[in-house]
C-alpha cells in the first residue's frame, strides 16, 4: 500500500556513512597506537643500542634526551651513569698506567746496584771455603736469593715491556723439535735431580718456521720447569708435532695436578696454586704470565688441560703463518681419554688425593 524504496535508500545511505565512518575510526585508532607505541619503542631501542656500544668499549656514546617525561629522565639517568663510568675508567687507566711506569723505573734503577751486589755475592761464594761454616753458609744464600732477585728483577721488566706494548719479535728459522731437545739436554741434570725421566716425541715440527727462539726457547724452560717442579718425580713427555698451518708443543706431566678452579688462575701473576709449597728450583710466579704473553705476541695460544691427581698437560701452538680462522693445534690438549702412559711403561698408577683433613695433617 505504501512505497518505501526511499526508506530503503536512507537506510542504505546511512549504513554506508557508518561503514565508512566505521573504517575511518579504525585508521586513526592504529594510527595512534602506533605513534604511541613507536614513541615508547623507539627511546627503549635507542637506550638498548646505546648501552651496548657502552659495553663495547665506546665510552662516549649517550643518549638524545628530549621532553621531561619518564623515559627523559631515565635518559638523563643514562647519561650521567655513563658519564660516571668512564671518569672511572680514565682514573683506572692513569693510575695503571702510573703503576707500570713505577715499575719500569724502579727495575731500571735497581739494575745498577743489583749488578754490584752480585759482583760481590759472586766474590763472596767463589772465597767461601775460607771462611767459617757460619759465614760460608751465608755467602751461598746471597749468592742464591741475589740470582733469583736478578731473575725476578728480570721478569719484572719483561712483564713492564708488554704493559707498554713495546715488545717486538725478533724472528730467524727455527725448527721447534730441535729447540725443545737443546732445552730438555740443558734441563736434564734438574730432572735427574728430582727423579723424573723427560722424554722427547716429536713425529713432527722439524721444519723451519719464522719465530723469536729466545721466546719461544723461554716458554720452553718454563713449562719444563713447572713440569720437574710439580711432577713428583714421574715420567714427562715432551711432544712436537705440527701441520700445515701451525707447529705445536706439548709438556705432559703425570703428578699431582690441579683442581678446575686453580686451571682458570694459572697465568694470573704471582699465583700459586698451593701457597703453602714452597717452590724448590726457584722461580718468581711471572713464569707462565710471561710464556701466554710470548704465545700471543707470536699469534699464537697457550692453552692448558689439567685433573687432579692425573697430571697436567700444556700446549703451545705457534702459526706458521698468518690464517683466517681458528687455530688447530697438532697436540691435543684434553688428554682426559687418553690410554694411561705410565700403565703401558709400567709404572705406578695415577697419584691418589689426600683428603683434606689428611692432608693437613700431612702438611702439619
Amino acid at each position: 500500500a505504501y512505497d518505501l524504496s526511499a526508506a530503503a535508500q536512507t537506510l542504505a545511505f546511512v549504513q554506508g556513512i557508518l561503514w565508512i565512518v566505521g573504517f575511518a575510526l579504525v585508521a586513526i585508532i592504529a594510527g595512534i597506537s602506533w605513534l604511541v607505541l613507536r614513541s615508547i619503542t623507539v627511546p627503549v631501542a635507542q637506550a638498548a643500542e646505546t648501552s651496548a656500544k657502552l659495553a663495547s668499549g665506546d665510552l662516549d656514546v649517550r643518549l638524545n634526551v628530549r621532553g621531561a617525561d619518564e623515559l627523559a629522565t631515565l635518559g638523563r639517568s643514562f647519561n650521567a651513569m655513563a658519564d660516571s663510568i668512564q671518569s672511572q675508567i680514565k682514573e683506572l687507566a692513569d693510575l695503571s698506567l702510573v703503576q707500570q711506569r713505577f715499575v719500569s723505573d724502579v727495575s731500571h734503577e735497581l739494575r745498577t746496584p743489583l749488578t754490584t751486589i752480585r759482583l760481590a755475592s759472586d766474590v763472596l761464594a767463589d772465597r767461601r771455603d775460607d771462611f767459617e761454616p757460619a759465614a760460608a753458609r751465608a755467602a751461598e744464600l746471597l749468592s742464591t736469593q741475589v740470582q733469583r732477585f736478578q731473575v725476578l728483577l728480570d721478569d719484572l721488566l719483561e712483564i713492564s715491556r708488554y704493559d707498554a706494548g713495546s715488545v717486538q719479535l725478533e724472528r730467524e728459522p727455527t725448527s721447534i723439535a730441535q729447540l725443545a731437545e737443546d732445552v730438555i739436554g740443558s734441563m736434564q741434570q734438574l730432572a735427574d735431580q728430582r727423579g723424573s725421566e723427560v722424554r722427547l716425541v716429536a713425529p713432527g715440527g722439524y721444519s723451519l718456521v719464522d719465530l723469536d727462539p729466545r721466546r719461544v726457547r723461554r716458554i720452553v724452560r718454563n713449562l719444563l720447569g713447572n713440569a720437574i717442579e710439580h711432577g713428583e718425580g714421574r715420567l714427562i713427555v715432551v711432544t712436537v708435532d705440527s701441520n700445515q698451518d701451525a707447529v705445536a708443543l706439548g709438556v705432559r706431566d703425570y703428578g699431582l695436578g690441579m683442581r678446575p678452579e686453580d686451571v682458570e688462575r694459572v697465568f694470573d701473576r704471582f699465583w700459586r696454586a698451593d701457597p703453602s709449597r714452597r717452590r724448590t728450583i726457584g722461580g718468581t710466579g711471572l713464569g707462565l704470565s710471561i710464556s701466554l704473553g710470548d704465545a700471543r705476541l707470536h699469534g699464537g695460544t697457550l692453552a692448558v688441560w689439567s685433573d687432579l691427581g692425573r697430571g697436567s698437560n700444556f700446549v703451545l701452538t705457534l702459526p706458521r703463518r698468518d690464517i683466517d680462522g681458528e687455530l688447530v693445534s697438532p697436540v691435543v690438549v684434553d688428554v682426559s681419554d687418553e690410554t694411561s702412559v705410565l700403565d703401558s711403561l709400567g709404572l705406578t698408577e695415577p697419584i691418589a688425593v689426600l683428603a683434606p683433613e689428611r692432608d693437613a695433617k700431612e702438611k702439619r
